[in-house]
């Protein structure tokens, strides 16, 4: 099928032919206003249909860069064990070594390491095996949710912006190879001439002499948004709570010794000193108190811009001990780097990893080197319900770790999106912060507000959390 616009990449979807799908591999040069709002259709029709469980849609302007070293000595282990098994299935974080995938993405990565190597006289066996280091990771990095959930015949679809080095070509040309449709807008540079000779690639439509950039991917649920009607209360404009737009007035606050009895508080208790049947252990409600001692394993974050300028401050929930931090999308996407401060430690965290993030559910993941204390997600027991108490733990105006409480006010879809309205006072600062039970797990996460009105506010609920963070909740 001939392709000649990215409308027209948006709406095709290749043919299968027993294990194999037919791929699209283009590139659009230069940005007009004609190509801005049809990447502004393409972002809102696949994300929405992501959202529906219909396909898979990624865009992001850079890949990530591969700079810790942990993360450096586990990609060089799976190249190594790639090796050793005589260049057959790779595995991942993402992918599970022995799987169809695996098999896969060992032929595409043999494939890739050919294609660098093509015109050249040899490649040295560190620079292989840093090109196919760097290829699972930004692997993992970017598109973690489709690898997980992968099935031939799924439709996926990546987006990328203004990618030149050949590296990152090839990194692009092997998710082609994973059953991607892959698009790059190119509004600056194109690829040089050595990538453009391998034919890997068709470019559509005229090229156009433009400076304009590619816009970043945001199609955030509160971006331009007003609420549905709310009864008894005026429409409002939705505000997104960490977009304060400067350094938090005060960071440096004096915590209390956490109390370690914390985790034995949250284990469920026999009821009136009664010794129960296993399995029937009820689960008892804690006092504010023992609630607000899990402000422990809620972060404050520090949004910093590319000169590493604070500009801004959010809130995070510790998800998994392995360093894992959920936070809103729209906290993660307004910074390059982010510093990370937790209660009883004096080591400001310093990172620039977001594995993960969807702006459809603003939704986003951070990862810092340090072993964490997870707070439990809400497993679904029973049914939230309108009056039930709650607990809201998160850092308004960069006042670290403040409690307030309330009830959940009602239940609204906002764009698609299922969200849990709730009355504790939040302010700007908390997007990211935990909405709790009175058992002391996370029913949602703070994510807006309307400032019109008074206590309105909204946090994207546990059932989208445990979707999103799956393979990430380990406690």
């Amino acid at each position: 099928m001939e392709i000649s616009s990215i409308s027209g990449f948006m709406e095709v979807k290749g043919g299968m032919e027993g294990p194999c799908r037919d791929v699209y591999f283009l590139r659009v040069k230069g940005l007009d206003a004609g190509r801005l709002q049809e990447i502004e259709r393409m972002d809102q029709a696949l994300a929405s249909r992501m959202q529906a469980g219909s396909g898979f849609y990624y865009r992001g302007n850079q890949l990530p860069r591969l700079s810790a070293r942990e993360d450096a000595d586990y990609y060089s282990g799976c190249y190594e064990n790639w090796m050793d098994a005589k260049g057959q299935g790779i595995g991942t974080r993402c992918i599970t070594p022995g799987s169809q995938l695996s098999q896969i993405l060992g032929q595409a990565c043999s494939g890739a390491l050919g294609l660098l190597g093509q015109g050249k006289a040899g490649l040295s066996a560190s620079i292989e095996k840093n090109f196919v280091v760097k290829l699972l990771f930004w692997l993992d990095q970017t598109v973690p949710e489709a690898l997980h959930a992968w099935r031939p015949e799924a439709s996926r679809k990546a987006v990328f912006g203004n990618i030149s080095k050949k590296q990152e070509y090839l990194f692009c040309y092997l998710l082609t190879q994973l059953g991607f449709d892959v698009l790059l807008l190119q509004a600056g540079q194109d690829i040089d001439g050595e990538s453009g000779r391998l034919g890997l690639s068709q470019r559509i439509g005229a090229e156009i002499a433009s400076q304009i950039p590619v816009p970043e991917y945001n199609p955030s649920p509160y971006r331009h948004c007003q609420p549905r009607e709310l009864p008894g209360s005026a429409r409002g404009k939705v505000e997104k709570k960490a977009k304060a737009g400067k350094a938090p007035a005060v960071v440096d606050v004096r915590i209390p010794e956490r109390d370690r009895r914390t985790q034995e508080m949250l284990r469920p208790k026999p009821q009136g000193g009664k010794q129960q049947a296993p399995g029937a252990v009820r689960r008892q409600e804690l006092p504010y108190e023992e609630l607000a001692l899990l402000a422990s394993s809620v972060v404050l974050i520090l949004i910093h811009d590319a000169k590493g300028k604070t500009v801004g401050s959010g809130s995070g929930i510790m998800i998994g001990r392995d360093g894992y931090i959920l936070t809103n999308s729209h906290v993660a996407s307004g910074g390059r780097s982010y510093s990370v401060r937790i209660e009883e430690d004096e080591q400001v965290y310093r990172t620039d990893e977001m594995i993960k993030y969807n702006t459809v559910l603003d939704l986003a993941i951070l990862r810092i080197d340090r072993q964490l204390n997870p707070i439990p997600i809400y497993q679904g027991q029973e049914k939230l319900v309108r009056g039930q108490k709650v607990v809201a733990i998160g850092s308004p105006l960069g006042l670290f770790n403040s409690v307030s409480d309330g009830i959940i006010s009602g239940f609204r879809v906002i764009d698609n999106v299922d969200m849990i309205q709730f009355t504790a006072p939040i302010s700007h600062g908390s997007s990211g912060g935990a909405v709790l039970n009175m058992y002391g797990e996370v029913i949602g996460i703070s994510t807006a507000g309307i400032d019109s009105g008074q206590n309105i506010n909204l946090a994207v609920g546990y059932e989208y959390i445990q979707a999103f963070a799956q393979g990430f909740l380990k406690c």
